[in-house]
C-alpha cells in the first residue's frame, strides 16, 4: 500500500498546496476538512497533477471522530507517513470584549484539535519507528499581540505540545516540527480585505503556499541527524 500524508485543515491556500505537494511527493494525500465537498476543487487540482486524492470530512475536534478519521487512513489507504495540523483561527477581540465561548472556541481549534491529530498520528507511527508530525504556527505562537489573547493562548499551547512531543517521539524515530509562519499569505482574504498588503506581491512581500509547503517536504526528508524542529518563515521585508 501506498504511504499517505493527513493534512488537518486544507484549506484554499496553504493547507491544500501542502496536500498536492505531498501528493507530488509521491504519497496519497488526504486533505480534512469539517466537509468533504469543499475539498472537491482540491481533490480535482491533485488528479489533473497526476497524484492521488482521498478526501475525507471530520471535525478535528471531535474525539471520536479523529479516532475513525486515522482508523480508516491507516486501514484503506495506507500508513500514515506525514501528519499536518494546518488549523489556524486567527480572529482578533478585545479582551474586554472576549466571551468564554468563543475564547473555548479558538482554543479547541488551535490546541485541542492539534493535540487529537498529534496523538493519534504518534500511536500509528511509534510502533513502526519512523513518520513526521508537523505543526502550522503562527506569530502569536512566540508572542501575544494586542487583541489576539485567545489566538496567542491556542497558538503557544500548540507549541508547548509540539516540543513536548518532539522530545519524546524524537528518540523513536518521528520527527515532530513547528511551523512559525510570520507573515501575510498570498490568498483570496488578504487580496479583498487588505490590498495594499496584497500588493506587496508584486516585490515577493508575502508569502507563497506553494513556497511554503515545499518546506512542509523538505522537513520530511531531512536526515535524523539534522532534524529542525522549530522553522520560521516569513517574506523578506516582515519585521520580527
Amino acid at each position: 500500500m501506498t504511504a499517505a500524508a493527513i493534512i488537518i485543515g486544507a484549506g484554499d491556500a496553504t493547507g491544500g498546496a501542502i496536500a498536492a505537494a505531498f501528493a507530488r511527493d509521491g504519497l496519497v494525500a488526504v486533505p480534512v476538512r469539517r466537509t468533504a465537498e469543499a475539498l472537491a476543487p482540491l481533490t480535482d487540482r491533485i488528479a489533473s497533477e497526476g497524484g492521488r486524492c482521498v478526501p475525507i470530512g471530520a471535525d478535528a475536534r471531535d474525539e471520536d471522530q479523529m479516532i475513525a478519521l486515522f482508523d480508516r487512513v491507516e486501514a484503506d489507504i495506507g500508513p500514515i507517513e506525514v501528519a499536518v495540523f494546518n488549523i489556524g483561527a486567527n480572529s482578533p477581540m478585545s479582551i474586554l470584549d472576549e466571551t468564554a465561548r468563543r475564547y473555548r472556541k479558538i482554543w479547541e481549534l488551535c490546541a485541542l484539535a492539534g493535540f487529537l491529530t498529534g496523538r493519534e498520528a504518534a500511536r500509528r507511527m511509534a510502533p513502526r519507528g519512523r513518520g513526521t508530525i508537523l505543526f502550522t504556527a503562527a506569530t502569536a505562537s512566540l508572542r501575544g499581540g494586542a487583541g489576539f489573547g485567545a489566538f496567542a493562548g491556542g497558538k503557544h499551547a500548540l507549541r508547548a505540545l509540539a516540543q513536548s512531543m518532539a522530545r519524546e517521539l524524537g528518540p523513536r524515530g518521528i520527527h515532530v516540527g513547528h511551523i512559525v509562519i510570520d507573515g501575510a499569505i498570498d490568498t483570496d482574504f488578504i487580496r479583498s480585505q487588505f490590498p495594499e498588503r496584497y500588493a506587496l506581491k508584486a516585490e515577493d512581500g508575502i508569502l507563497n503556499p506553494e513556497h511554503i509547503a515545499a518546506n512542509y517536504v523538505m522537513l520530511h526528508h531531512q536526515p535524523r541527524d539534522a532534524w529542525t524542529h522549530e522553522l520560521d518563515l516569513r517574506p523578506w521585508g516582515e519585521k520580527f
